[in-house]
């Protein structure tokens, strides 16, 4: 008596069917050709959109938005490729088609599902050279051809709706600067204005300038009037008119030196004064300067989000459009199933014309043919 086959493809040689030769080859024609039926019927198509995420530089935009101080990108220093993908893949965009073409009404389904029948439907990968593909193999082409259209204006508008609430979140932080450097600016022009005004200086470093001028002069005068002195005394005596009066006038002068070049900050024409409200009108306008330079700043990165918000839509470029690829599609689930059963086909029939020693006397009906064969 034999022992029952132990491995699977003899208990599958040992089915009812299959140990009978013409239902078996039977059976494995048929199956192997209702699948190579189904390879190409009903007929498939493939639509496709390829596209790749760009940035301004690559528009012609990078001086431009450099200037507004928008030119770098919202998502920083991230691969743009994996964010599109990622973004590609999400509920979000896959709810957009949904409920661009009402695909819950076309199909029958609520939103969910139909939610899920494109997750299961559309492919999105990525391609070498950082382009990103969606694709759909389906009977009606186009149907497909309006999917992956749908599918790849919902990628650019998702992620166009991440750039703009970027902005507006740096829009928002702007605006607040703004508003202090506004504030800042104008308190310091106020103060410079003043300080000019009560003061009189309206050149600081014009009046240092002047005030040098002056002293040369003054020194001019003395060495003139000590002059004029020494050539009268050679021809009258000290208590005449004309010395007296021209020792008055040195020292007159010199009161004037020593005072035009006093350190101390007291008088409107002295050195010192003057060097201590330059001083004071230098730091006022540093001040100013400052706070002119902020607010120019912050208003041109304000405006740069203006920017930023027309160009939030050229994030993705599309490389090629919908279109419907016009190589033939194969179902490739039954032709590998159809590979399956023919080479399970040929195991079982290799293992009919030499089964293994427990399984001869179960080959023939008979047995006792088999087992005289046998010996």
């Amino acid at each position: 008596m034999s022992r029952r086959p132990t491995s699977l493809v003899g208990r599958l040689a040992m089915a009812p069917v299959l140990r009978i030769p013409a239902a078996r080859r039977t059976l494995v024609c048929v199956l192997a050709g209702a699948c190579a039926v189904l390879t190409f019927f009903p007929e498939h198509y493939r639509a496709a959109v390829s596209m790749t995420p760009t940035d301004p530089g690559s528009l012609g935009l990078s001086g431009t938005l450099g200037q507004l101080g928008a030119g770098s990108s919202v998502f920083g220093s991230q691969a743009a490729l994996e964010i599109s993908l990622k973004v590609a893949r999400s509920p979000y965009v896959r709810a957009k088609v949904v409920d661009s073409l009402k695909l819950d009404r076309a199909l029958g389904v609520t939103p969910q599902q139909a939610n899920r029948w494109i997750d299961r439907k559309v492919d999105v990968r990525t391609l070498r050279g950082g382009i990103l593909q969606v694709e759909m193999d389906y009977r009606d082409a186009k149907f497909a051809q309006t999917i992956v259209r749908t599918y790849a204006e919902a990628v650019r508008a998702q992620l166009a709706e991440i750039a703009r609430g970027q902005t507006s979140y740096k829009r928002n932080i702007l605006e607040t600067l703004l508003s202090t450097s506004s504030k800042r600016f104008f308190a310091a022009q106020t103060a410079y204005d003043n300080f000019r005004l009560l003061n009189g200086e309206g050149d600081p470093q014009g009046a240092i300038q002047q005030t040098a001028l002056r002293i040369n002069a003054l020194q001019e005068q003395i060495l003139s009037k000590q002059g004029e002195i020494a050539a009268l005394k050679k021809f009258a005596t000290d208590d005449n008119i004309q010395v007296r009066r021209s020792e008055a006038e040195l020292g007159v002068l010199q009161q004037q030196l020593a005072a035009a070049r006093s350190t101390a900050n007291t008088g409107s024409t002295s050195l010192g004064g003057i060097v201590n409200r330059s001083i004071t009108l230098e730091k006022l306008q540093r001040e100013l300067d400052l706070a002119r330079n902020l607010y120019q700043n912050y208003k041109r990165f304000l405006e740069g989000t203006t920017v930023e918000d027309l160009a939030s839509t050229a994030n993705v470029r599309i490389l090629e459009p919908a279109y419907i690829d016009p190589d033939r599609q194969y179902n490739i689930i039954f032709a590998v199933l159809g590979a399956l059963i023919v080479v399970l086909g040929l195991v079982i029939e290799f293992y009919h014309l030499r089964p293994p020693l427990e399984a001869v006397p179960s080959l023939s009906p008979a047995g006792g043919d088999a087992g005289a064969s046998r010996r």
